[in-house]
Protein backbone atom coordinates (compact mmCIF):
# COMPACT_ATOMS: atom_id res chain seq x y z
CA UNK A 1 0.00 0.00 0.00
CA UNK A 2 1.37 3.55 -0.68
CA UNK A 3 0.82 6.60 1.53
CA UNK A 4 1.68 9.65 -0.34
CA UNK A 5 0.44 12.78 1.47
CA UNK A 6 -0.48 10.82 4.61
CA UNK A 7 -3.24 8.77 2.85
CA UNK A 8 -3.43 4.99 2.36
CA UNK A 9 -4.26 3.72 -1.22
CA UNK A 10 -5.03 0.87 -2.88
CA UNK A 11 -1.88 -0.35 -4.68
CA UNK A 12 -4.45 0.10 -7.64
CA UNK A 13 -5.90 3.30 -7.06
CA UNK A 14 -4.26 6.40 -9.37
CA UNK A 15 -1.54 8.07 -6.99
CA UNK A 16 -0.96 11.75 -7.35
CA UNK A 17 2.50 11.38 -7.06
CA UNK A 18 2.81 9.07 -10.37
CA UNK A 19 0.58 11.65 -12.54
CA UNK A 20 1.70 11.40 -16.19
CA UNK A 21 1.38 15.52 -15.66
CA UNK A 22 -0.32 18.37 -17.33
CA UNK A 23 0.01 19.60 -21.05
CA UNK A 24 1.78 22.59 -20.27
CA UNK A 25 4.30 21.99 -17.03
CA UNK A 26 3.13 23.76 -14.00
CA UNK A 27 5.41 23.44 -10.47
CA UNK A 28 4.04 21.39 -8.26
CA UNK A 29 1.54 22.69 -5.12
CA UNK A 30 3.18 22.23 -1.80
CA UNK A 31 -0.45 22.12 -0.60
CA UNK A 32 -2.63 19.87 -2.49
CA UNK A 33 -2.18 17.13 -4.81
CA UNK A 34 -2.25 17.04 -8.30
CA UNK A 35 -5.87 15.75 -8.29
CA UNK A 36 -7.14 18.22 -5.60
CA UNK A 37 -6.31 21.17 -8.05
CA UNK A 38 -8.09 19.82 -10.53
CA UNK A 39 -11.54 19.61 -8.74
CA UNK A 40 -10.81 23.30 -7.20
CA UNK A 41 -10.05 24.46 -10.91
CA UNK A 42 -13.53 22.76 -11.94
CA UNK A 43 -15.41 24.19 -9.24
CA UNK A 44 -13.92 28.17 -9.61
CA UNK A 45 -15.04 27.68 -13.42
CA UNK A 46 -17.22 29.59 -15.38
CA UNK A 47 -19.01 26.47 -16.59
CA UNK A 48 -19.37 24.99 -13.32
CA UNK A 49 -21.05 27.49 -12.36
CA UNK A 50 -23.26 27.72 -15.02
CA UNK A 51 -24.72 24.11 -14.39
CA UNK A 52 -26.65 26.20 -11.69
CA UNK A 53 -29.30 27.01 -14.43
CA UNK A 54 -29.05 24.04 -16.44
CA UNK A 55 -31.78 21.14 -16.25
CA UNK A 56 -31.64 17.57 -16.78
CA UNK A 57 -35.41 16.91 -17.87
CA UNK A 58 -37.45 20.27 -16.91
CA UNK A 59 -36.60 23.68 -17.76
CA UNK A 60 -35.41 25.81 -14.97
CA UNK A 61 -38.99 27.81 -14.51
CA UNK A 62 -40.71 24.63 -13.83
CA UNK A 63 -39.99 24.78 -10.14
CA UNK A 64 -36.98 25.26 -7.80
CA UNK A 65 -36.91 21.88 -6.11
CA UNK A 66 -35.73 20.13 -9.26
CA UNK A 67 -32.45 18.08 -9.96
CA UNK A 68 -30.41 21.05 -12.21
CA UNK A 69 -27.12 19.82 -13.34
CA UNK A 70 -25.57 20.85 -10.60
CA UNK A 71 -27.13 19.72 -7.71
CA UNK A 72 -27.01 16.02 -9.98
CA UNK A 73 -22.99 17.04 -10.07
CA UNK A 74 -22.67 17.21 -6.39
CA UNK A 75 -24.93 14.54 -5.64
CA UNK A 76 -22.26 12.01 -7.81
CA UNK A 77 -19.50 13.76 -6.24
CA UNK A 78 -20.42 12.48 -3.19
CA UNK A 79 -21.84 8.90 -4.05
CA UNK A 80 -18.28 8.82 -6.29
CA UNK A 81 -16.21 9.95 -2.77
CA UNK A 82 -17.90 7.85 -0.54
CA UNK A 83 -17.40 4.42 -2.80
CA UNK A 84 -13.87 5.29 -3.51
CA UNK A 85 -13.30 5.88 -0.11
CA UNK A 86 -14.16 2.38 -0.02
CA UNK A 87 -12.55 0.74 -2.51
CA UNK A 88 -8.98 2.63 -1.66
CA UNK A 89 -8.81 4.95 -4.62
CA UNK A 90 -8.08 8.14 -4.64
CA UNK A 91 -10.96 10.32 -3.25
CA UNK A 92 -9.90 13.65 -5.29
CA UNK A 93 -9.84 12.04 -8.61
CA UNK A 94 -13.14 10.69 -7.88
CA UNK A 95 -15.06 13.82 -6.67
CA UNK A 96 -12.84 15.57 -9.44
CA UNK A 97 -14.49 13.50 -12.32
CA UNK A 98 -17.96 13.60 -10.84
CA UNK A 99 -18.05 17.44 -10.65
CA UNK A 100 -16.81 17.86 -14.17
CA UNK A 101 -18.72 14.99 -16.18
CA UNK A 102 -21.67 17.32 -16.93
CA UNK A 103 -19.92 20.56 -17.82
CA UNK A 104 -20.36 19.90 -21.93
CA UNK A 105 -24.17 19.94 -21.57
CA UNK A 106 -26.42 21.62 -24.04
CA UNK A 107 -28.99 23.84 -21.96
CA UNK A 108 -32.23 21.98 -21.95
CA UNK A 109 -30.72 18.73 -21.49
CA UNK A 110 -30.94 15.95 -24.29
CA UNK A 111 -33.14 17.55 -26.12
CA UNK A 112 -30.99 20.85 -26.48
CA UNK A 113 -27.83 18.12 -27.15
CA UNK A 114 -29.95 16.27 -29.95
CA UNK A 115 -31.08 20.02 -31.70
CA UNK A 116 -28.18 21.23 -31.48
CA UNK A 117 -26.09 17.34 -32.81
CA UNK A 118 -28.88 17.94 -35.44
CA UNK A 119 -27.79 21.12 -36.86
CA UNK A 120 -23.89 20.38 -36.33
CA UNK A 121 -24.12 17.02 -38.47
CA UNK A 122 -22.51 18.78 -41.37
CA UNK A 123 -19.42 19.55 -39.67
CA UNK A 124 -19.01 17.02 -37.56
CA UNK A 125 -21.68 16.54 -35.07
CA UNK A 126 -22.13 17.46 -31.15
CA UNK A 127 -21.23 15.27 -28.15
CA UNK A 128 -21.70 16.15 -24.38
CA UNK A 129 -18.61 14.40 -23.24
CA UNK A 130 -16.43 16.06 -26.45
CA UNK A 131 -18.00 19.42 -25.04
CA UNK A 132 -16.26 18.83 -21.73
CA UNK A 133 -13.10 18.21 -22.93
CA UNK A 134 -13.16 21.18 -25.16
CA UNK A 135 -14.08 23.60 -22.26
CA UNK A 136 -11.50 21.46 -20.18
CA UNK A 137 -8.83 21.86 -22.43
CA UNK A 138 -9.75 25.15 -24.72
CA UNK A 139 -12.68 27.15 -23.99
CA UNK A 140 -12.02 28.10 -20.85
CA UNK A 141 -9.94 31.24 -20.39
CA UNK A 142 -8.80 32.15 -16.93
CA UNK A 143 -5.15 31.68 -16.87
CA UNK A 144 -2.37 33.82 -18.80
CA UNK A 145 -0.07 31.09 -19.86
CA UNK A 146 -2.82 28.72 -21.45
CA UNK A 147 -6.45 28.19 -22.82
CA UNK A 148 -8.60 25.74 -20.74
CA UNK A 149 -7.55 24.11 -17.35
CA UNK A 150 -4.81 22.50 -18.11
CA UNK A 151 -5.89 19.23 -15.93
CA UNK A 152 -4.07 16.23 -14.74
CA UNK A 153 -3.52 13.61 -17.70
CA UNK A 154 -5.52 11.36 -15.63
CA UNK A 155 -8.65 13.60 -15.35
CA UNK A 156 -8.83 14.21 -19.32
CA UNK A 157 -8.80 10.92 -19.76
CA UNK A 158 -11.53 9.71 -16.66
CA UNK A 159 -13.68 12.80 -18.54
CA UNK A 160 -13.28 11.01 -22.30
CA UNK A 161 -13.42 7.61 -21.01
CA UNK A 162 -15.48 7.43 -18.14
CA UNK A 163 -17.68 4.66 -20.60
CA UNK A 164 -15.11 2.79 -21.67
CA UNK A 165 -12.62 2.48 -24.53
CA UNK A 166 -13.34 4.89 -27.43
CA UNK A 167 -10.91 2.94 -30.25
CA UNK A 168 -9.77 -0.57 -30.33
CA UNK A 169 -11.53 -3.74 -29.76
CA UNK A 170 -13.05 -2.99 -26.22
CA UNK A 171 -14.98 0.25 -28.23
CA UNK A 172 -18.67 0.20 -29.16
CA UNK A 173 -18.12 -0.75 -32.90
CA UNK A 174 -20.98 2.08 -34.30
CA UNK A 175 -20.17 4.98 -32.40
CA UNK A 176 -17.51 7.55 -34.50
CA UNK A 177 -14.97 9.24 -31.99
CA UNK A 178 -15.86 12.62 -32.07
CA UNK A 179 -13.80 15.19 -33.98
CA UNK A 180 -12.66 17.67 -30.94
CA UNK A 181 -11.53 13.93 -28.65
CA UNK A 182 -9.14 13.28 -31.54
CA UNK A 183 -8.14 16.77 -32.17
CA UNK A 184 -6.78 17.32 -28.79
CA UNK A 185 -5.59 13.30 -28.47
CA UNK A 186 -3.04 14.08 -31.74
CA UNK A 187 -1.07 16.43 -29.17
CA UNK A 188 -2.02 14.59 -25.88
CA UNK A 189 -2.51 10.91 -26.03
CA UNK A 190 -5.16 10.02 -23.53
CA UNK A 191 -5.09 6.38 -24.22
CA UNK A 192 -8.47 5.92 -26.05
CA UNK A 193 -7.81 2.54 -26.61
CA UNK A 194 -8.01 1.31 -22.64
CA UNK A 195 -10.27 1.65 -19.85
CA UNK A 196 -10.13 4.23 -17.60
CA UNK A 197 -8.34 4.08 -14.55
CA UNK A 198 -11.12 3.39 -11.38
CA UNK A 199 -11.78 6.00 -10.03
CA UNK A 200 -13.43 7.30 -13.58
CA UNK A 201 -15.02 3.61 -13.36
CA UNK A 202 -16.71 4.22 -9.95
CA UNK A 203 -17.29 8.34 -10.97
CA UNK A 204 -19.46 6.64 -14.15
CA UNK A 205 -21.81 4.18 -11.82
CA UNK A 206 -22.29 7.18 -9.47
CA UNK A 207 -23.68 9.03 -12.08
CA UNK A 208 -25.94 6.22 -13.20
CA UNK A 209 -26.70 5.69 -9.34
CA UNK A 210 -27.96 9.35 -8.85
CA UNK A 211 -29.82 10.15 -12.11
CA UNK A 212 -32.28 7.65 -12.07
CA UNK A 213 -33.10 7.25 -8.21
CA UNK A 214 -32.81 11.02 -8.12
CA UNK A 215 -35.42 11.12 -11.14
CA UNK A 216 -37.82 8.84 -9.49
CA UNK A 217 -37.68 11.86 -6.69
CA UNK A 218 -38.06 14.29 -9.64
CA UNK A 219 -40.85 12.32 -11.37
CA UNK A 220 -43.22 12.04 -8.39
CA UNK A 221 -42.83 15.36 -7.40
CA UNK A 222 -43.94 16.89 -10.43
CA UNK A 223 -46.92 14.09 -10.46
CA UNK A 224 -45.69 12.75 -13.93
CA UNK A 225 -46.46 9.34 -12.23
CA UNK A 226 -47.57 7.83 -8.72
CA UNK A 227 -45.91 5.74 -6.17
CA UNK A 228 -48.08 2.84 -7.15
CA UNK A 229 -47.16 2.99 -10.69
CA UNK A 230 -43.28 3.18 -9.87
CA UNK A 231 -43.98 -0.23 -7.60
CA UNK A 232 -44.03 -1.70 -11.31
CA UNK A 233 -40.33 -2.08 -10.53
CA UNK A 234 -39.82 -5.33 -8.22
CA UNK A 235 -36.43 -3.46 -6.81
CA UNK A 236 -38.15 -0.33 -6.24
CA UNK A 237 -41.98 -2.02 -5.03
CA UNK A 238 -39.56 -3.90 -2.32
CA UNK A 239 -37.68 -0.27 -0.95
CA UNK A 240 -41.27 1.10 -0.57
CA UNK A 241 -42.84 -1.62 1.19
CA UNK A 242 -40.11 -1.76 3.79
CA UNK A 243 -40.52 1.78 4.78
CA UNK A 244 -44.04 1.76 4.54
CA UNK A 245 -43.64 -1.26 7.13
CA UNK A 246 -41.76 0.62 9.30
CA UNK A 247 -43.72 4.32 9.10
CA UNK A 248 -47.17 3.21 8.51
CA UNK A 249 -47.96 6.84 9.61
CA UNK A 250 -45.49 8.75 7.74
CA UNK A 251 -46.68 11.10 5.08
CA UNK A 252 -45.57 10.51 1.20
CA UNK A 253 -42.76 12.24 1.07
CA UNK A 254 -40.89 11.24 3.88
CA UNK A 255 -42.16 7.69 2.44
CA UNK A 256 -40.44 8.71 -0.61
CA UNK A 257 -36.98 9.94 0.53
CA UNK A 258 -36.64 6.85 2.83
CA UNK A 259 -37.29 4.64 -0.01
CA UNK A 260 -35.05 6.25 -2.70
CA UNK A 261 -32.27 6.62 -0.07
CA UNK A 262 -32.32 2.92 0.57
CA UNK A 263 -32.28 2.17 -3.53
CA UNK A 264 -29.40 4.23 -3.69
CA UNK A 265 -27.68 2.69 -0.21
CA UNK A 266 -28.72 -0.79 -2.42
CA UNK A 267 -26.73 0.33 -5.18
CA UNK A 268 -24.10 1.32 -3.79
CA UNK A 269 -23.64 -2.02 -2.01
CA UNK A 270 -24.14 -4.61 -4.49
CA UNK A 271 -21.23 -2.08 -6.55
CA UNK A 272 -18.56 -2.48 -3.50
CA UNK A 273 -19.35 -6.30 -3.38
CA UNK A 274 -19.16 -6.77 -7.24
CA UNK A 275 -15.92 -4.70 -7.57
CA UNK A 276 -14.43 -6.40 -5.15
CA UNK A 277 -14.71 -9.47 -6.40
CA UNK A 278 -13.57 -8.48 -9.82
CA UNK A 279 -10.24 -7.26 -8.09
CA UNK A 280 -10.13 -10.27 -6.37
CA UNK A 281 -10.23 -12.09 -9.48
CA UNK A 282 -7.92 -9.65 -11.69
CA UNK A 283 -5.60 -9.17 -8.74
CA UNK A 284 -4.24 -5.63 -10.25
CA UNK A 285 -1.02 -4.12 -8.67
CA UNK A 286 -1.24 -1.03 -10.24
CA UNK A 287 -3.92 1.62 -11.72
CA UNK A 288 -2.42 0.43 -15.52
CA UNK A 289 -3.31 -3.03 -15.21
CA UNK A 290 -6.75 -2.16 -14.29
CA UNK A 291 -6.58 -0.30 -17.92
CA UNK A 292 -5.14 -3.09 -19.25
CA UNK A 293 -8.04 -5.56 -18.50
CA UNK A 294 -10.17 -5.12 -21.06
CA UNK A 295 -13.39 -4.88 -19.29
CA UNK A 296 -14.62 -2.64 -16.48
CA UNK A 297 -13.17 -3.61 -12.82
CA UNK A 298 -16.17 -1.77 -11.00
CA UNK A 299 -19.56 -2.98 -11.83
CA UNK A 300 -22.70 -4.02 -10.87
CA UNK A 301 -23.65 -7.15 -10.21
CA UNK A 302 -26.00 -9.03 -13.00
CA UNK A 303 -28.96 -8.98 -10.85
CA UNK A 304 -28.74 -4.92 -9.92
CA UNK A 305 -27.92 -4.54 -13.69
CA UNK A 306 -31.35 -5.86 -14.47
CA UNK A 307 -32.84 -4.20 -11.67
CA UNK A 308 -31.42 -0.95 -13.15
CA UNK A 309 -32.35 -1.46 -16.49
CA UNK A 310 -36.16 -1.97 -15.09
CA UNK A 311 -35.63 1.32 -13.74
CA UNK A 312 -34.63 2.83 -16.77
CA UNK A 313 -37.18 1.57 -18.88
CA UNK A 314 -39.95 2.64 -16.78
CA UNK A 315 -38.18 6.25 -16.03
CA UNK A 316 -37.99 6.32 -20.00
CA UNK A 317 -41.91 5.66 -20.54
CA UNK A 318 -43.44 7.69 -17.48
CA UNK A 319 -40.71 10.30 -17.25
CA UNK A 320 -38.69 11.33 -20.18
CA UNK A 321 -41.17 10.46 -22.76
CA UNK A 322 -44.46 11.95 -20.97
CA UNK A 323 -46.33 14.04 -22.55
CA UNK A 324 -45.62 17.20 -20.07
CA UNK A 325 -42.04 16.76 -20.71
CA UNK A 326 -42.47 16.26 -24.80
CA UNK A 327 -44.35 18.96 -24.87
CA UNK A 328 -41.33 20.86 -22.94
CA UNK A 329 -38.87 19.56 -24.37
CA UNK A 330 -40.33 19.73 -28.49
CA UNK A 331 -40.22 23.45 -27.50
CA UNK A 332 -36.88 23.20 -26.03
CA UNK A 333 -35.07 21.94 -28.97
CA UNK A 334 -36.84 24.25 -31.26
CA UNK A 335 -35.13 27.04 -29.60
CA UNK A 336 -31.68 25.43 -29.71
CA UNK A 337 -32.61 25.11 -33.51
CA UNK A 338 -33.57 28.53 -34.47
CA UNK A 339 -30.82 29.83 -32.35
CA UNK A 340 -28.23 27.57 -34.25
CA UNK A 341 -29.58 29.14 -37.74
CA UNK A 342 -30.13 32.64 -37.01
CA UNK A 343 -26.39 32.80 -35.87
CA UNK A 344 -25.29 30.95 -38.49
CA UNK A 345 -26.96 33.44 -40.88
CA UNK A 346 -25.95 36.50 -39.35
CA UNK A 347 -22.95 35.62 -37.25
CA UNK A 348 -22.55 39.31 -36.25
CA UNK A 349 -25.64 38.81 -33.87
CA UNK A 350 -22.99 36.72 -31.89
CA UNK A 351 -21.33 38.89 -28.76
CA UNK A 352 -18.09 39.70 -28.80
CA UNK A 353 -15.49 37.66 -28.55
CA UNK A 354 -17.61 34.75 -29.85
CA UNK A 355 -17.91 37.14 -33.38
CA UNK A 356 -14.29 37.67 -34.04
CA UNK A 357 -13.90 33.89 -33.02
CA UNK A 358 -16.84 32.70 -35.45
CA UNK A 359 -14.95 34.03 -38.54
CA UNK A 360 -13.28 31.49 -40.97
CA UNK A 361 -14.41 28.79 -42.82
CA UNK A 362 -18.11 27.46 -42.19
CA UNK A 363 -16.90 24.61 -40.27
CA UNK A 364 -15.08 26.59 -38.04
CA UNK A 365 -18.19 29.30 -37.54
CA UNK A 366 -20.47 26.72 -36.62
CA UNK A 367 -18.54 24.90 -34.26
CA UNK A 368 -17.78 28.33 -32.52
CA UNK A 369 -21.61 28.77 -32.46
CA UNK A 370 -22.30 25.39 -31.09
CA UNK A 371 -20.03 26.19 -28.11
CA UNK A 372 -21.67 29.38 -27.18
CA UNK A 373 -24.63 27.46 -27.64
CA UNK A 374 -23.76 24.96 -25.40
CA UNK A 375 -22.65 27.35 -22.34
CA UNK A 376 -25.69 28.91 -22.54
CA UNK A 377 -27.87 28.50 -19.67
CA UNK A 378 -32.16 27.49 -20.14
CA UNK A 379 -32.93 31.14 -18.90
CA UNK A 380 -30.09 32.32 -21.00
CA UNK A 381 -31.24 30.67 -24.25
CA UNK A 382 -34.91 31.21 -23.68
CA UNK A 383 -33.96 34.90 -23.06
CA UNK A 384 -31.86 35.37 -26.49
CA UNK A 385 -34.32 33.72 -28.14
CA UNK A 386 -36.95 35.67 -27.26
CA UNK A 387 -34.94 39.30 -28.02
CA UNK A 388 -34.34 37.79 -31.63
CA UNK A 389 -37.48 35.92 -32.43
CA UNK A 390 -39.78 38.25 -30.94
CA UNK A 391 -40.59 41.79 -31.40
CA UNK A 392 -42.57 42.34 -28.36
CA UNK A 393 -39.46 42.69 -26.73
CA UNK A 394 -38.90 46.50 -28.09
CA UNK A 395 -42.13 47.54 -27.73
Amino acid sequence: MSQPYGITYAPYATLPERSRGRLHAEPESDTRTCFQRDRDRIVHSTAFRRLKHKTQVFVAHEGDHYRTRLTHSLEVAQIARSIARQLGLNEDLAEALALAHDLGHTPFGHAGEEALNAAMQPFGGFDHNAQTLRLLTRLERKYAAFDGLNLSWETLEGVVKHNGPLTGPAAPRAKAVPEPILDYNAQHDLGLDTFPGPEAQVAALADDIAYNNHDIDDGLRARLFSVADVKQVAFVAVAFREVELLYPEAEEARLIHEAVRRLIDRMVRDLLVETRLRIAAAVPHSVDEIRALGQPIAAFSPGMLEHHRALKAFLFTHMYRHDKVNRMTSRAAEVVRELFERYRAEPALLPSPWSDRARGTPAKQARVIADYIAGMTDRYAIEEHRKLFHLEVWS
